[in-house]
Protein backbone atom coordinates (compact mmCIF):
# COMPACT_ATOMS: atom_id res chain seq x y z
CA UNK A 1 0.00 0.00 0.00
CA UNK A 2 3.20 2.21 0.73
CA UNK A 3 4.35 1.58 -2.39
CA UNK A 4 1.66 2.62 -4.45
CA UNK A 5 1.15 5.31 -2.67
CA UNK A 6 4.88 6.37 -3.14
CA UNK A 7 4.78 5.39 -7.16
CA UNK A 8 1.25 7.63 -6.93
CA UNK A 9 3.44 10.78 -5.60
CA UNK A 10 6.23 10.53 -7.53
CA UNK A 11 3.88 10.55 -10.68
CA UNK A 12 1.95 13.31 -9.49
CA UNK A 13 5.35 15.31 -8.88
CA UNK A 14 6.34 14.39 -12.40
CA UNK A 15 3.51 15.39 -13.88
CA UNK A 16 3.98 19.05 -12.29
CA UNK A 17 6.64 19.50 -13.09
CA UNK A 18 5.52 18.81 -16.95
CA UNK A 19 3.10 21.18 -16.28
CA UNK A 20 5.51 24.08 -14.42
CA UNK A 21 7.75 23.72 -17.65
CA UNK A 22 4.80 23.90 -20.06
CA UNK A 23 3.27 27.13 -18.20
CA UNK A 24 6.65 28.84 -18.37
CA UNK A 25 7.79 28.26 -22.09
CA UNK A 26 4.02 29.47 -22.90
CA UNK A 27 4.55 32.59 -20.60
CA UNK A 28 7.71 33.45 -22.41
CA UNK A 29 6.73 32.67 -25.86
CA UNK A 30 4.33 35.06 -25.41
CA UNK A 31 6.61 37.74 -23.83
CA UNK A 32 8.88 36.49 -26.92
CA UNK A 33 6.35 37.29 -29.62
CA UNK A 34 5.00 40.27 -27.84
CA UNK A 35 8.54 42.37 -27.65
CA UNK A 36 9.62 40.71 -31.17
CA UNK A 37 6.59 42.68 -32.90
CA UNK A 38 7.81 45.72 -30.55
CA UNK A 39 11.46 45.46 -32.35
CA UNK A 40 10.12 44.94 -35.74
CA UNK A 41 8.06 48.01 -35.67
CA UNK A 42 10.70 50.05 -34.03
CA UNK A 43 13.41 48.83 -36.81
CA UNK A 44 10.92 49.25 -39.87
CA UNK A 45 11.18 44.95 -40.77
CA UNK A 46 8.25 43.58 -42.94
CA UNK A 47 5.46 41.52 -41.06
CA UNK A 48 5.80 38.84 -43.26
CA UNK A 49 9.67 38.38 -42.70
CA UNK A 50 9.21 38.95 -38.87
CA UNK A 51 6.53 35.69 -39.25
CA UNK A 52 9.11 33.57 -41.05
CA UNK A 53 12.54 34.27 -39.35
CA UNK A 54 12.77 36.20 -36.19
CA UNK A 55 9.42 35.11 -34.66
CA UNK A 56 9.69 31.75 -35.66
CA UNK A 57 13.45 31.51 -34.92
CA UNK A 58 12.58 32.94 -30.79
CA UNK A 59 9.86 30.15 -30.42
CA UNK A 60 11.83 27.55 -32.13
CA UNK A 61 13.98 28.14 -28.98
CA UNK A 62 12.42 25.54 -26.43
CA UNK A 63 12.96 23.00 -29.15
CA UNK A 64 17.04 24.07 -29.96
CA UNK A 65 17.27 24.42 -25.93
CA UNK A 66 15.68 20.77 -25.23
CA UNK A 67 18.03 18.89 -28.03
CA UNK A 68 21.01 20.17 -26.68
CA UNK A 69 20.10 19.05 -23.36
CA UNK A 70 18.68 15.32 -24.85
CA UNK A 71 21.93 14.47 -26.45
CA UNK A 72 24.33 16.27 -23.53
CA UNK A 73 23.44 15.48 -19.71
CA UNK A 74 20.23 13.38 -20.75
CA UNK A 75 21.82 11.40 -23.28
CA UNK A 76 18.01 10.77 -25.20
CA UNK A 77 18.86 11.04 -29.18
CA UNK A 78 15.38 9.78 -29.25
CA UNK A 79 13.78 12.48 -27.39
CA UNK A 80 15.69 15.09 -29.06
CA UNK A 81 14.99 13.85 -32.84
CA UNK A 82 11.24 12.89 -31.73
CA UNK A 83 11.05 16.23 -30.43
CA UNK A 84 12.51 18.29 -33.09
CA UNK A 85 9.96 16.12 -36.19
CA UNK A 86 7.03 15.76 -33.81
CA UNK A 87 7.02 20.15 -33.60
CA UNK A 88 7.62 20.06 -37.47
CA UNK A 89 4.25 17.87 -37.77
CA UNK A 90 2.37 19.54 -34.78
CA UNK A 91 3.03 23.13 -36.44
CA UNK A 92 1.69 21.71 -39.76
CA UNK A 93 -1.47 20.24 -37.29
CA UNK A 94 -1.31 23.90 -36.18
CA UNK A 95 -2.75 25.15 -39.52
CA UNK A 96 -6.05 22.76 -39.42
CA UNK A 97 -6.54 25.55 -36.07
CA UNK A 98 -5.52 28.61 -37.87
CA UNK A 99 -8.03 27.04 -40.65
CA UNK A 100 -10.84 26.59 -38.10
CA UNK A 101 -10.95 29.78 -36.36
CA UNK A 102 -10.37 31.78 -39.16
CA UNK A 103 -14.17 32.40 -40.27
CA UNK A 104 -14.45 35.06 -43.20
CA UNK A 105 -13.36 32.05 -45.86
CA UNK A 106 -10.90 29.13 -45.92
CA UNK A 107 -7.75 30.19 -44.59
CA UNK A 108 -5.92 28.74 -48.07
CA UNK A 109 -7.89 31.72 -49.72
CA UNK A 110 -6.26 34.48 -47.89
CA UNK A 111 -2.61 33.12 -47.64
CA UNK A 112 -0.41 34.63 -49.51
CA UNK A 113 0.96 32.59 -51.99
CA UNK A 114 4.52 33.41 -51.16
CA UNK A 115 4.19 30.50 -47.89
CA UNK A 116 5.29 27.98 -51.01
CA UNK A 117 8.86 28.90 -51.42
CA UNK A 118 9.02 28.51 -47.25
CA UNK A 119 7.43 25.49 -47.55
CA UNK A 120 9.20 23.71 -50.45
CA UNK A 121 12.63 24.78 -48.38
CA UNK A 122 10.50 22.36 -45.86
CA UNK A 123 10.13 19.55 -47.82
CA UNK A 124 13.66 19.78 -49.18
CA UNK A 125 14.89 20.08 -45.69
CA UNK A 126 13.28 17.30 -44.48
CA UNK A 127 13.45 14.54 -47.18
CA UNK A 128 17.05 15.07 -47.21
CA UNK A 129 16.82 14.34 -43.08
CA UNK A 130 14.60 11.42 -44.14
CA UNK A 131 17.19 9.71 -46.71
CA UNK A 132 19.73 10.70 -43.93
CA UNK A 133 17.83 9.13 -41.19
CA UNK A 134 17.54 5.47 -43.55
CA UNK A 135 20.98 5.94 -45.03
CA UNK A 136 22.60 6.25 -41.31
CA UNK A 137 20.18 3.12 -40.28
CA UNK A 138 21.26 0.97 -43.32
CA UNK A 139 24.94 1.88 -43.50
CA UNK A 140 26.00 3.50 -40.17
CA UNK A 141 29.73 3.47 -41.16
CA UNK A 142 29.09 6.12 -44.31
CA UNK A 143 26.53 8.69 -44.99
CA UNK A 144 25.98 10.31 -42.26
CA UNK A 145 27.93 8.84 -40.30
CA UNK A 146 30.96 10.19 -39.04
CA UNK A 147 33.08 11.98 -41.56
CA UNK A 148 35.32 9.73 -43.62
CA UNK A 149 38.69 10.50 -42.56
CA UNK A 150 37.75 12.90 -40.02
CA UNK A 151 36.11 10.40 -37.34
CA UNK A 152 37.22 12.88 -34.36
CA UNK A 153 34.65 15.54 -35.43
CA UNK A 154 32.02 12.36 -34.53
CA UNK A 155 29.00 14.00 -36.49
CA UNK A 156 27.31 13.05 -40.15
CA UNK A 157 27.43 13.85 -43.56
CA UNK A 158 24.23 15.73 -43.48
CA UNK A 159 24.48 18.55 -40.81
CA UNK A 160 26.82 20.26 -43.02
CA UNK A 161 24.39 20.50 -45.34
CA UNK A 162 21.35 20.81 -43.70
CA UNK A 163 23.17 23.99 -42.33
CA UNK A 164 24.27 25.18 -45.52
CA UNK A 165 20.35 24.28 -47.09
CA UNK A 166 19.03 26.37 -44.08
CA UNK A 167 21.00 29.53 -44.83
CA UNK A 168 20.01 28.82 -48.49
CA UNK A 169 16.69 29.52 -47.75
CA UNK A 170 16.64 31.92 -45.48
CA UNK A 171 18.76 34.15 -48.02
CA UNK A 172 16.12 33.35 -50.73
CA UNK A 173 13.31 33.59 -49.22
CA UNK A 174 14.41 37.23 -47.88
CA UNK A 175 15.28 38.08 -51.25
CA UNK A 176 11.55 37.33 -52.32
CA UNK A 177 10.12 38.87 -49.37
CA UNK A 178 12.16 41.91 -50.19
CA UNK A 179 11.17 42.18 -53.75
CA UNK A 180 7.40 41.30 -52.95
CA UNK A 181 6.21 41.92 -49.52
CA UNK A 182 4.68 45.34 -48.69
CA UNK A 183 5.55 46.48 -44.71
CA UNK A 184 2.76 47.70 -43.24
CA UNK A 185 3.44 51.66 -42.33
CA UNK A 186 3.21 52.73 -39.28
CA UNK A 187 1.92 56.36 -38.26
CA UNK A 188 3.68 58.49 -35.99
CA UNK A 189 1.03 58.51 -33.13
CA UNK A 190 1.63 54.27 -33.03
CA UNK A 191 5.55 54.74 -32.78
CA UNK A 192 4.99 57.02 -29.87
CA UNK A 193 2.62 54.48 -27.95
CA UNK A 194 5.37 51.64 -28.63
CA UNK A 195 7.87 51.22 -25.67
CA UNK A 196 11.80 51.87 -26.12
CA UNK A 197 13.53 49.81 -28.34
CA UNK A 198 16.54 49.08 -26.00
CA UNK A 199 13.57 48.52 -23.23
CA UNK A 200 11.87 45.36 -26.01
CA UNK A 201 15.34 44.09 -26.29
CA UNK A 202 16.10 43.71 -22.72
CA UNK A 203 12.66 42.17 -22.29
CA UNK A 204 12.43 40.04 -25.18
CA UNK A 205 16.36 39.08 -23.84
CA UNK A 206 14.87 38.17 -20.28
CA UNK A 207 12.14 36.21 -22.39
CA UNK A 208 14.54 34.05 -24.37
CA UNK A 209 16.56 33.09 -20.98
CA UNK A 210 13.33 32.16 -19.37
CA UNK A 211 12.27 29.90 -22.50
CA UNK A 212 15.87 28.92 -22.99
CA UNK A 213 15.93 27.57 -19.15
CA UNK A 214 12.87 25.15 -18.87
CA UNK A 215 14.02 24.29 -22.61
CA UNK A 216 17.09 22.97 -20.82
CA UNK A 217 14.59 21.41 -17.67
CA UNK A 218 12.08 19.74 -19.84
CA UNK A 219 14.08 16.25 -21.02
CA UNK A 220 15.29 15.37 -17.68
CA UNK A 221 11.35 15.54 -16.99
CA UNK A 222 10.57 13.74 -20.27
CA UNK A 223 12.50 11.23 -19.58
CA UNK A 224 11.26 10.53 -16.08
CA UNK A 225 7.96 10.98 -17.11
CA UNK A 226 8.37 8.08 -20.47
CA UNK A 227 10.06 5.76 -16.94
CA UNK A 228 7.32 6.46 -14.71
CA UNK A 229 4.35 6.13 -17.63
CA UNK A 230 6.37 2.89 -19.54
CA UNK A 231 6.26 4.94 -22.76
CA UNK A 232 8.44 4.89 -25.25
CA UNK A 233 11.04 7.89 -25.30
CA UNK A 234 10.45 8.64 -29.32
CA UNK A 235 6.54 8.77 -28.53
CA UNK A 236 7.25 11.40 -25.33
CA UNK A 237 9.42 13.26 -27.29
CA UNK A 238 7.52 13.62 -30.84
CA UNK A 239 4.19 13.60 -28.72
CA UNK A 240 4.43 15.04 -24.78
CA UNK A 241 7.83 16.95 -25.20
CA UNK A 242 6.77 18.61 -28.76
CA UNK A 243 3.27 19.71 -27.67
CA UNK A 244 5.35 21.70 -24.84
CA UNK A 245 7.78 23.37 -27.27
CA UNK A 246 5.44 24.31 -29.51
CA UNK A 247 3.45 26.44 -27.22
CA UNK A 248 5.00 29.73 -28.04
CA UNK A 249 3.97 28.53 -31.94
CA UNK A 250 0.79 28.02 -30.85
CA UNK A 251 0.29 31.40 -28.48
CA UNK A 252 1.99 33.29 -31.81
CA UNK A 253 -0.55 31.58 -33.76
CA UNK A 254 -3.53 32.65 -31.89
CA UNK A 255 -2.82 36.13 -31.48
CA UNK A 256 -2.08 36.76 -34.87
CA UNK A 257 -5.30 35.62 -36.34
CA UNK A 258 -7.18 37.36 -33.63
CA UNK A 259 -5.51 40.74 -35.17
CA UNK A 260 -6.28 39.15 -38.46
CA UNK A 261 -2.43 38.81 -39.33
CA UNK A 262 -2.91 35.31 -41.53
CA UNK A 263 0.36 35.80 -42.80
CA UNK A 264 2.21 36.10 -39.74
CA UNK A 265 0.61 33.35 -37.95
CA UNK A 266 1.24 30.83 -41.45
CA UNK A 267 4.51 32.29 -41.78
CA UNK A 268 5.38 31.48 -38.56
CA UNK A 269 4.49 27.82 -38.72
CA UNK A 270 6.27 27.05 -41.88
CA UNK A 271 9.56 28.71 -40.69
CA UNK A 272 9.38 27.55 -37.25
CA UNK A 273 9.48 24.29 -39.64
CA UNK A 274 12.77 25.10 -41.22
CA UNK A 275 14.24 25.89 -38.02
CA UNK A 276 12.96 23.17 -36.47
CA UNK A 277 14.58 20.61 -39.08
CA UNK A 278 18.20 22.72 -38.87
CA UNK A 279 18.18 22.26 -35.00
CA UNK A 280 18.98 18.20 -35.66
CA UNK A 281 22.00 19.32 -37.11
CA UNK A 282 22.68 21.46 -34.35
CA UNK A 283 22.19 18.62 -32.11
CA UNK A 284 24.20 16.36 -34.12
CA UNK A 285 27.31 18.71 -33.45
CA UNK A 286 26.73 18.38 -29.56
CA UNK A 287 26.31 14.53 -29.54
CA UNK A 288 29.10 13.13 -28.96
CA UNK A 289 28.63 9.47 -29.41
CA UNK A 290 29.01 9.85 -33.32
CA UNK A 291 26.36 10.25 -35.64
CA UNK A 292 22.56 11.57 -34.09
CA UNK A 293 20.94 10.05 -37.10
CA UNK A 294 22.77 7.00 -36.99
CA UNK A 295 21.51 5.74 -33.37
CA UNK A 296 17.91 6.79 -33.49
CA UNK A 297 15.05 5.20 -33.74
CA UNK A 298 13.87 4.42 -37.36
CA UNK A 299 10.04 5.10 -36.47
CA UNK A 300 11.31 8.98 -36.35
CA UNK A 301 11.25 8.40 -40.28
CA UNK A 302 7.43 7.94 -39.84
CA UNK A 303 7.36 11.33 -38.30
CA UNK A 304 9.86 12.99 -41.23
CA UNK A 305 7.89 11.27 -43.98
CA UNK A 306 4.50 12.58 -42.01
CA UNK A 307 5.84 16.28 -41.99
CA UNK A 308 6.63 16.14 -45.88
CA UNK A 309 3.17 14.77 -46.59
CA UNK A 310 1.58 17.15 -44.46
CA UNK A 311 4.26 20.12 -46.14
CA UNK A 312 2.70 19.16 -49.49
CA UNK A 313 -1.04 19.13 -48.45
CA UNK A 314 -0.37 22.96 -47.49
CA UNK A 315 1.40 23.84 -50.69
CA UNK A 316 -1.40 22.21 -52.50
CA UNK A 317 -3.62 24.47 -50.51
CA UNK A 318 -2.02 27.56 -51.09
CA UNK A 319 -1.66 27.19 -54.97
CA UNK A 320 -5.22 25.46 -55.24
CA UNK A 321 -7.19 27.76 -52.62
CA UNK A 322 -9.99 25.80 -52.13
CA UNK A 323 -13.74 27.74 -51.87
CA UNK A 324 -15.58 24.95 -49.82
CA UNK A 325 -15.07 23.96 -46.19
CA UNK A 326 -16.16 20.61 -44.90
CA UNK A 327 -19.47 20.56 -42.61
CA UNK A 328 -18.35 24.31 -42.89
CA UNK A 329 -15.60 24.07 -40.12
CA UNK A 330 -12.44 23.51 -42.32
CA UNK A 331 -11.43 23.17 -46.07
CA UNK A 332 -10.63 19.43 -47.21
CA UNK A 333 -7.02 20.09 -47.12
CA UNK A 334 -7.23 20.72 -43.55
CA UNK A 335 -8.91 17.37 -42.99
CA UNK A 336 -6.22 15.65 -44.86
CA UNK A 337 -3.37 17.26 -42.34
CA UNK A 338 -5.00 16.12 -38.85
CA UNK A 339 -5.91 12.80 -40.46
CA UNK A 340 -2.10 12.67 -41.52
CA UNK A 341 -1.01 13.70 -37.60
CA UNK A 342 -3.75 11.29 -36.63
CA UNK A 343 -1.97 8.45 -38.20
CA UNK A 344 1.50 9.47 -37.00
CA UNK A 345 0.08 9.38 -33.41
CA UNK A 346 -1.00 6.01 -34.00
CA UNK A 347 2.14 4.78 -35.36
CA UNK A 348 4.58 6.35 -32.66
CA UNK A 349 2.17 4.72 -29.69
CA UNK A 350 2.92 1.35 -31.39
CA UNK A 351 6.43 1.35 -32.89
CA UNK A 352 8.54 3.90 -30.94
CA UNK A 353 11.20 2.92 -29.15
Amino acid sequence: MAGSTSTATAAVAVWLQFAVCAALIGFGGFQLTRHAEVIARRTGLSGSWIGLALVATVTSLPELATGITSVTAADAPNLAVGNALGSCVLNLAFLVLVDFLFRQEPVWRRANQGHVLAAAFGVVLLGFTLVSLLVGQVMPGAVPGPLQGWPQLGFGLATPVVLALYLVAMRTVFTYERAHAIAAPVTAAELAALPALRAAVMRFALAALLVLGAGFWLPFVAVDLAAMMGWNRSFVGSMFMAVVTTLPELAVTVSALRLGAVDLAIGNLLGSNLFNVTIIAVDDLFYRRGALLSDASLVHAVTAASAIVMTGLAMVGLFFRPRSRVLRAVGWVSLGLFATYLLNTYVLYLHGD
